[in-house]
Formats: C-alpha cells, sequence, structure tokens
C-alpha cells in the first residue's frame, strides 16, 4: 500500500477538512504551506466561481491542495411550488435580521458536470468528494489529469463500495465530525458509527490507504488514528476555529465553548443531517416541525444564516462543530498544524 505522503505528494499526513460555505483560501494555503493537504469546499460553486478560487489557491500556495465537491444523492429536490410554503415557515428568522425571505431561484445548486469541467481546469492535487461514489468518468478523467480521488465513508460497506470505485483513499468519518453525514448506502441516522470503531474496520476491509477523521483535534487523537491502523488524518474542527477560516468570531468562539454533548445531529439548517451546536434557530426549526427537503431548506436558511453572521447572532448562525471541540486550543492554522504533527509516528 502507498505511504498517503507519497501518493499526495505532502510532508505530514494531516489533511485539512473542506467546509462548505466556510473554506477559505487562507486556510488551504497555510495548511498546504505547512507540509500537509489543505482543502477547500466547492459547494454551491459555478463553473466561474470554482476557477476563480484555483487560481486564488495557487496564488496562495505552490504546494498541493483539495478541491471538494459534493455528489447527487438522487433525492435532492428542485426549485418547486412548496419553496414559498417552506419559506413561510422561516419568516420569523428573516423579520429577526431584517431580510426578506428569498424568493424560488432557477436552480439551488449547480449541477455537477458544471463543477467537474471547472475542477479539471484547475487541476488540483486531489479531488475528494461526499455522498457516493464518483464515476468511473470522473475517476478515469481525474487520472488523466494525475489528479488523486479520495472518496468519504461513514460505515465500512461506504468504504469497500468507494475502494471498489477506483478511489485512491477513503476518509473514514466516524459520528463525532462536525458537519454533515456524508452516508449514501443507507440513510444517515442508520449510518452512526464513532471513529475509534470504524477506523479499524475500513483498515480490514480495503486494500487503499485509509484517513481518520471525526474527534481529533490534537496529538492525543492524531496518535490514536494511527493505532488504529490509519495512513493520515482529516481534522475539521480544530482548523475552523482558527484565525484563517471564513467562520465567524463569534462561530469560533462557540467552538471553545460548546461542550461535546452539546452538540447535536440535526437536519433543522440544511435537510440533511450533520453536527453542530443546538443553538436558538437549530432548537425552534426542530420544534417546529416543519424541515424542507435538501437542498431547499439550506438555500432558505442561508438566507438569515448569512445575514445573522454578518450581525453577530449567534443564535441565528450555523455552528458546525464536532465532539472534539472542548478540545480546540490554538489560535492560527500553523499552531494546530504543529500541534497535529507532533502526534504522527515516525516513517
Amino acid at each position: 500500500m502507498s505511504d498517503l505522503r507519497d501518493l499526495l505528494g505532502i510532508q505530514h499526513p494531516i489533511i485539512q477538512g473542506p467546509f462548505g460555505g466556510l473554506s477559505s483560501v487562507g486556510l488551504a494555503g497555510a495548511v498546504s504551506d505547512a507540509g500537509g493537504l489543505g482543502s477547500f469546499g466547492l459547494y454551491g460553486y459555478d463553473a466561474d466561481r470554482i476557477r476563480s478560487t484555483g487560481a486564488a489557491l495557487k496564488a496562495a500556495t505552490e504546494r498541493p491542495f483539495a478541491l471538494n465537491v459534493w455528489l447527487p444523492t438522487g433525492d435532492e429536490v428542485e426549485p418547486n411550488a412548496q419553496h414559498a410554503m417552506f419559506a413561510q415557515a422561516l419568516a420569523p428568522f428573516y423579520e429577526a435580521v431584517g431580510v426578506e425571505a428569498p424568493v424560488r431561484p432557477e436552480r439551488y445548486v449547480p449541477p455537477l458536470e458544471e463543477q467537474l469541467h471547472a475542477v479539471w481546469e484547475v487541476v488540483p492535487a486531489v479531488l475528494s468528494v461526499v455522498f457516493g461514489v464518483p464515476s468511473a468518468e470522473t475517476v478515469e478523467q481525474a487520472r488523466a489529469l494525475g489528479i488523486r480521488v479520495v472518496g468519504t465513508a461513514t460505515t465500512v460497506a461506504e468504504a469497500v463500495a468507494l475502494a471498489e470505485g477506483g478511489v485512491d483513499a477513503v476518509v473514514a468519518t466516524g459520528m463525532e465530525a462536525a458537519g454533515h453525514r456524508v452516508s449514501f448506502l443507507r440513510a444517515a441516522e442508520d449510518s452512526l458509527v464513532g471513529t475509534l470503531a470504524l477506523v479499524p474496520q475500513v483498515v480490514d476491509a480495503v486494500d487503499v490507504p485509509v484517513i481518520a477523521a471525526g474527534g481529533i483535534a490534537d496529538r492525543r487523537g492524531v496518535a490514536a488514528a494511527f493505532a488504529l491502523g490509519a495512513s493520515g488524518v482529516q481534522v475539521g474542527t480544530a482548523f475552523l476555529a482558527t484565525a484563517e477560516s471564513a467562520a465567524t468570531d463569534a462561530h469560533r468562539a462557540a467552538i471553545r465553548t460548546t461542550a461535546a454533548d452539546e452538540t447535536v445531529l440535526t437536519r433543522a439548517m440544511s435537510g440533511r443531517l450533520a453536527r453542530g451546536a443546538r443553538n436558538r434557530a437549530v432548537r425552534a426549526i426542530e420544534a417546529s416541525g416543519t424541515i424542507a427537503p435538501f437542498p431547499m431548506q439550506n438555500w432558505l436558511t442561508g438566507r438569515f444564516r448569512t445575514a445573522a453572521a454578518e450581525q453577530g447572532l449567534v443564535e441565528l448562525q450555523s455552528l458546525w462543530m464536532g465532539q472534539a471541540s472542548p478540545l480546540v486550543r490554538h489560535a492560527t492554522a500553523a499552531e494546530v498544524f504543529a500541534e497535529l504533527v507532533a502526534g504522527v509516528p515516525e516513517r
């Protein structure tokens, strides 16, 4: 099996988790420059925005970086007549931040084909995917361009499917992780396996390098991941709390002050299961019993979440964070990276 560092062209087997909506060129560039793999999440990005982001990343770092895309699962809804009904259910939140309810758009997200076409123009070192197995055509095109493909699994069965689909490495992400549960073979609620149990089982089941994710925020978590057989780690929350991320100051502060048992898995903000702090918006939406399907809910809540972030209203933002958030101690990407590298065993 290839060493992850040689496979991805990096010095240290540390990957910064991609954040949909909270990625920044500064953070990805800092992690890549430190010898790890910086990542940038492309959720919702059209081709022009992907090309400009790719150019900015190349200007920020000469080292390898990853671009991340969400694969369609087939249950996504297109804009329809229910848009207005679900928007009305969120009216109190729009009023709270002083914005109008968003009108129904022509589309909620760009098609995958449009995104991939732009990714092929950027030619990142790594294409990482969530919510499924990339098509044979996607893997073939990536290989033709010298791009490594990394898939993400929440169960052993998903990891096996990804390996059989030709990915170069698998991220085994436990239920402790921040953000969306990227399950694709079964419902996310039926795919909740912890990192400690998931990683060694995935290592035993596939013949490609396994990257551990979920609950890792310091050198102890890194050392544990390697003891379980992982070839590298992917860390999200600790990097999200740094000055270089696109998170707000209020979000960073919440990461440091939210206990592990105060994070929840909820569909309130996007229509898909995701882990974050259970603030007032999450509690109210869950209590209403009215949650639009994905990506309609994500679009609708995005209108007030963005305004809330600009106004510093932490109770109305999406506060994505994992269960290791109380372990976050460092303020900069360089400090986080140095802490994580201290847990990597020598070759």
